[in-house]
């Protein structure tokens, strides 16, 4: 039976260690059964497991690696493991895997620890952890920046719901976004992102906006406040609103767009998502025209809106055809899957409101994005920290200084 051989490499990174150490082992015969290395601040840490030929003496392999590795000025561990061992091993292949992301504008050790020890006492075992994001520069604080970690976990949690709450309230604790994710093929095969647009791609909410040219901002203001926290009918406040726009000049509308600013990190996500091959949409219970106006600045693919009726160029106070309400934005998101011939698992929602939240749960990701309190505790993701481009950690893109999109690497094990 053949020697199962693990070997630890270290030292400086440079050019050539990979080749060098195989070639060494290329003699003897030896045959790969695992491979991995992580280079952090130029420090090379590599891991081979190798099974050595039943009539090959290890010791003369091992001799043969050290002298190679002492040539490079590296250093070399190895650790022999029994076949129960080993057995065992492969016996974990294709165990239940989690991705946890964490995401915040500085990431600290004490962020890590508490988390790693909520995922611990679930019984989860991290077996890999990347960075995702950027280099940091000392010194230089960004307010804007974004700091991004990701780690996999195998086996099942004691509680998946109180992984899930324990998680939600230590993001609140600490201010950091924290996602926990299945790994699973969905997560690699996304095709499609639909939006909210009123505080999800844009910082305002355009009725409140509009209100306050009619001058009813503070009776429209109040009323959008109770609907987005879900304490009163959509479509009935909706409507309410809407109203007391009438006889609103339709020039106003052009007016409001014009300073209307999109959220931080929205419109680099929408030109990567782009880039990327994604579908986007704007499923909104806001307005068309201002719909249409993102649709054009940012490249979204399919708009669903109110349409605001106007008549002789002044708003009439009424809204023409179907009210966009949170179940209606559901049906918009599957209709617009199977017109893509996506299931839901391939779809991502995003959104801030009471009214986001059916299709928030009916998308296979879901993320509420700086959502009120109601809304975060039922999605199954949230991001409140950090901008919309975010979202692209979530789906395991990293940021070389976050200019340039890297395509994720595979992760089948």
């Amino acid at each position: 039976m053949s020697n199962v051989l693990l070997i630890s490499v270290s030292g400086e990174d440079q050019p050539g260690v990979t080749n060098a150490v195989t070639e060494a082992l290329a003699e003897f015969g030896v045959t790969l059964l695992d491979i991995g290395q992580a280079v952090i601040h130029d420090q090379l840490n590599m891991g081979i497991l190798v099974s050595v030929p039943e009539n090959t003496n290890v010791d003369d392999v091992t001799s043969e690696v050290l002298q190679t590795l002492d040539r490079l000025n590296m250093q070399g561990l190895f650790l022999p493991i029994s076949n129960e061992r080993y057995e065992n091993w492969v016996g974990l292949q294709g165990k239940s895997r989690h991705i946890v992301t964490l995401l915040a504008r500085n990431l600290e050790a004490s962020h890590l620890a508490a988390v790693t020890e909520v995922t611990a006492q679930q019984g989860l075992n991290i077996d890999k952890i990347v960075r995702l994001s950027g280099r940091i520069i000392l010194g230089n604080a960004d307010i804007n920046g974004q700091a991004c970690i990701e780690f996999s976990a195998r086996g099942e949690p004691n509680s998946a719901d109180e992984l899930r709450q324990s998680l939600l309230k230590l993001a609140g604790e600490q201010n950091i976004d924290i996602a926990y994710q299945e790994d699973n093929i969905f997560r690699r095969s996304r095709q499609l992102v639909v939006f909210d647009m009123d505080s999800t791609l844009i910082d305002a909410e355009v009725i409140d906006e509009l209100a306050v040219e009619a001058g009813v901002g503070g009776q429209v203001a109040a009323i959008t406040e109770a609907a987005m926290r879900g304490e009163v009918d959509f479509k009935q406040s909706f409507v309410q609103r809407v109203a007391l726009l009438e006889g609103l000049s339709e020039g106003v509308l052009q007016t409001v767009a014009k300073r209307l600013r999109l959220n931080d990190g929205a419109e680099y996500l929408l030109k990567s998502l782009n880039q990327l091959g994604f579908k986007t949409a704007i499923v909104s219970g806001g307005f068309t025209f201002f719909a249409r106006h993102l649709q054009k600045q940012l490249g979204v693919d399919y708009v669903y809106a109110n349409e605001l009726d106007v008549v002789k160029g002044v708003v009439t106070g009424n809204v023409v055809g179907e009210i966009i309400d949170g179940q209606r934005k559901a049906e918009i998101l599957v209709e617009i899957a199977n017109k893509l011939g996506l299931s839901l698992e391939q779809v991502i929602a995003v959104g801030d409101g009471a009214n986001d939240l059916a299709m928030l749960n009916i998308a296979g990701l879901g993320i509420a994005f700086r959502a009120k309190p109601l809304v975060k505790a039922s999605a199954k993701q949230a991001i409140s920290n950090v901008g919309l481009d975010g979202i692209l950690y979530l789906l395991g893109y990293s940021a070389v200084s976050y200019t340039h999109l890297t395509l994720p690497t595979s992760d089948l094990v």
